[in-house]
């Protein structure tokens, strides 16, 4: 690893460097914290870009450089206070770009947000914050001029992730297919109605909005009083559906269970985190959304266990090449406990539409 001062370096920071050490425990990225000697320079967070999950660098940054750029100018037309805490900020290196490749890593610093902090709970009070933050960051984005590439090609695809499975069953690697033969008729079932997303939008009746498509609890930064400052973790933003943001937040969000549970008995689908969400999530972005879009909000809560379960099976019968396992049917056990789920929401929906047009008369 090089020296991190040197890397800090390359960038236009203000202030003298004091300490550079670990902050927080991404899954991705490798994160340290950048404190400043002066008490009028700001802190910073230096970040190693995982390069072999984000392989096109140059159009991550250009994806987060449009959109935090066209927040700012929305913030700043609303006459909003405080925005630098409300958006973030990345710095340009001497040559004028946010990332710096040292031969064999790149690296990136933005200011570090002062007196803000990020929750791990999922309760309906803040799955409520969630939906209202991840519904206005959409709206925000709705008419940015800009067209963002995709960072992860296919991520969210139906169709894609169906084919990865078919593959998979063809070429039988492990041997298990005749064990999930199971699992893969209940797949096929529902393939069709699970692949209309994509099908609309060939129809041209379903547009490709700019999405976050990590839309988790601990990707929004709280202030001192408990209010939401801003949406951070911008790798993943890029075109996609709505359902993208609404679907993967209830997955891991509104299960009651693990998403490895062995007791399926715990696994269900949490109607009040459901509520929560919807009625912040519809708040946020009513402005902007389609009848067809608001309409499919349910399908949405089907396809995000679904796709799940589909990426876990075709893992599974592969050998497991792509998924960490701690033991050898673990893949197996988290395309149950996926399946559990979905058998939940799809039992859920006729509520779930109910809720819906109730949030749109209020």
């Amino acid at each position: 690893m090089k020296d991190l001062s040197s890397i800090v370096a390359k960038f236009k920071v203000q202030g003298t460097v004091e300490e550079i050490k670990p902050l927080g425990s991404g899954l991705i990225n490798d994160t340290y914290k950048v404190n400043t000697k002066e008490a009028d320079a700001p802190d910073y967070v230096l970040q190693r870009i995982n390069h072999a999950i984000f392989q096109n660098v140059e159009m991550l940054q250009s994806n987060i450089a449009a959109v935090t750029g066209h927040i700012r100018k929305k913030l700043t037309e609303a006459g909003e206070s405080d925005i630098d805490r409300k958006v973030l900020s990345f710095l340009k290196t001497e040559e004028g770009k946010t990332y710096w490749f040292d031969g064999d890593n790149y690296w990136r610093v933005m200011v570090f947000i002062p007196r803000a902090k990020t929750y791990e709970t999922v309760n309906p009070e803040y799955s409520n914050y969630a939906g209202e933050a991840f519904g206005n960051f959409q709206a925000m984005l709705a008419d940015i001029p800009e067209t963002l590439g995709e960072t992860i090609p296919d991520f969210h695809n139906m169709e894609f992730r169906l084919k990865q499975l078919r593959d998979a069953v063809a070429a039988n690697a492990a041997g298990r297919v005749a064990e999930v033969q199971y699992f893969l008729d209940e797949i096929e079932k529902r393939a069709d109605e699970m692949c209309k997303a994509e099908r609309l939008y060939r129809e041209g009746k379903l547009p490709k909005r700019v999405c976050h498509c990590d839309t988790k609890v601990n990707n929004m930064m709280f202030d001192e009083d408990g209010k939401v400052l801003c949406v951070i973790d911008l790798d993943t933003v890029m075109p996609s559906f709505i359902f993208s943001d609404y679907g993967d937040f209830l997955r891991t969000g509104a299960n009651t269970g693990d998403e490895d549970d062995k007791d399926l008995n715990r696994v269900n689908f949490n109607m009040e985190i459901f509520k929560a969400f919807t009625k912040g999530y519809l708040k946020g972005a009513k402005s902007f959304l389609t009848p067809i879009e608001i309409e499919n909000l349910p399908y949405a809560a089907a396809l995000f266990p679904y796709m799940q379960c589909v990426r876990f099976l075709a893992d599974y019968i592969n050998g497991d090449t792509y998924y960490k396992i701690k033991y050898p049917e673990h893949n197996m056990v988290r395309t149950k406990a996926q399946f559990k789920l979905l058998q939940s929401v799809e039992a859920h929906t006729p509520e779930m539409v109910s809720f819906i047009n109730e949030c749109l008369k209020s």
